[in-house]
């Protein structure tokens, strides 16, 4: 790495990070494949939510279409959340948003056996709001961890770019690398959802601590 990429390199905002982008593609992955096997609903690709919504209220499907018009709304009301937390607490919103996902997450852990479809649906469609309207960054470029449309876009277009000669393979490796860290939470989640249904939503509580504990450390570094 040159003298100029390290200088690049340590001027990056801990939370745009690649171990932080990564843990939360993970967590992102993880969590759509456990509400998509429990609740049969997507928590963060509203887009599919979308259109399955308005497929079955096409062919008058009321009771199905109306099935993914709530996660919809939490995660738009989530993004409101984020959007007052960005606003009110500045560089502090990314430990504090972490933080609210896990105590979450540990709410929706408890209240699934009673109130499966409001703990599970609503409550992880929020989590997924908060974390991608927070976390929009990696390395000063835009990117998502609750979906890999744009990181995949940007994986092909980098990787063409430097084999154009016009850039570098950094960028592209680490959308490709967001792509399959993604679906590795999918594949994780999808296995500890059915195997461990009572302790499935432990992993990506893991995952966002150890963000949250990275967030941390970089607000320590901040005021020395």
């Amino acid at each position: 790495m040159s003298t100029m990429d390290s200088a690049a390199a340590s001027s990056i905002r801990r939370d745009e990070t690649v171990p932080i982008a990564l843990l939360l593609a993970f967590a992102g992955g993880y969590l759509d494949a456990y509400t998509w096997i429990v609740h049969g609903v997507m928590a963060n690709a509203q887009t599919a939510n979308l259109v399955l919504s308005w497929v079955y209220g096409s062919i008058g499907n009321w009771t199905k279409a109306l099935h993914f018009v709530p996660p919809i709304l939490a995660f738009a009301f989530g993004i409101v959340v984020a959007a007052w937390l960005r606003r009110a607490t500045g560089e502090r919103a990314s430990a504090i948003s972490t933080l609210l996902e896990i105590l979450l997450l540990v709410a929706i852990a408890v209240l699934h056996n009673r109130l499966p479809d409001l703990a599970g649906t609503l409550g992880i469609s929020f989590v997924a709001a908060v974390q991608s309207a927070v976390f929009t960054r990696v390395e000063g470029v835009v990117y998502s961890s609750v979906m890999i449309t744009g990181n995949m876009r940007q994986a092909i277009e980098g990787l063409f770019a430097a084999a154009s000669g016009n850039g570098s393979l950094r960028p592209p490796g680490i959308f490709a690398t967001l792509c399959v860290t993604f679906g590795l939470g999918a594949a994780v989640g999808a296995f500890a959802t059915k195997q461990i249904p009572n302790l499935a939503l432990g992993l990506p509580m893991i995952a966002l601590l150890v963000v949250l504990l990275l967030c941390e450390v970089s607000s320590d570094e901040g005021g020395l």
